[in-house]
């Protein structure tokens, strides 16, 4: 299974998630890969990878696709592993900026898909973290996934931010992926005691959203994982932080 983490909104928890999700994959069992699309490189960086044979980043394998190569690399030989047992990363790479351009001029917007295609039968599943807007890099993440995860913070921008959203998806699936589906919106930072997070959940709910029904709530533990380099399941397994990301995935694996 392919799944994307996406939203035009930034500081949502993307790349927490994206992260923590595929850790906690990879040590019930399942080979997993993380695919860090992100000129941030946020996620690269929280499972602390520094030690990369050259030439292996994302970046890497999409120059490839528009430089002239007699054996172009397979897409494995850019999979790494990382500190946890069974899960890989196609690491990040500040370059993806400058070679968007010529990448979108010269019609690469399928490579990804291509690329996770050729893995499907190495990993059972795929995780990609994106950056906060509607660029080259998280079209191709929506082309090549089977499934879109939306984190949002619970105010009325988070809320408005997805409508806008739901439509683009529903165009993508339209024109380019017919197997794209949102398969969650995760309220995330969730304040048990507040009643707007409450207020908007239940609207969205109300209006038809597929709402997770495990929720993210807040806590300083996050950072300190962020901090550590470790994810939550390595760090502190049985906080409860923890464990409600273990529900969301739980979640997920059921719906397969």
């Amino acid at each position: 299974m392919i799944r994307v983490l996406f939203n035009k909104k930034g500081g949502v928890g993307k790349s927490s998630l994206a992260v923590n999700l595929a850790a906690i994959s990879a040590t019930q069992g399942y080979r997993t890969l993380l695919i860090d699309l992100d000129t941030q490189c946020n996620s690269t960086a929280y499972l602390n990878v520094t030690d990369m044979p050259k030439e292996s980043s994302i970046a890497d394998l999409f120059e490839q696709t528009i430089t002239f190569h007699l054996h172009r690399r397979p897409a494995t030989d850019f999979c790494h592993p990382t500190q946890v047992k069974g899960l890989d990363i196609i690491a990040g790479s500040e370059r993806l900026t400058e070679l968007e351009s010529e990448l979108d001029s010269r019609h690469k917007i399928y490579k990804l898909r291509e690329a996770l295609d050729s893995l499907k039968g190495t990993y059972q599943h795929i995780f990609i973290d994106t950056a906060p807007a509607l660029n080259f890099y998280s079209m191709s993440a929506l082309i090549a996934a089977q499934r879109c995860l939306i984190p949002i913070d619970c105010d009325d921008f988070a809320r408005q931010g997805l409508y806008s959203l739901q439509r683009k998806i529903a165009e993508i699936k339209e024109d380019h992926n017919e197997n794209l589906q949102i398969e969650g919106i995760i309220a995330n930072q969730y304040m048990t005691n507040a009643n707007l997070p409450k207020q908007i959940v239940n609207e969205l709910i109300a209006e038809g959203f597929p709402v997770l029904s495990e929720y993210i709530g807040q806590s300083v533990k996050m950072r300190e994982s962020h901090q550590a380099k470790k994810p939550l399941i390595l760090l502190a397994p049985k906080h409860k932080l923890t464990q409600s990301l273990i529900g969301i995935f739980n979640l997920l694996d059921k719906s397969e």
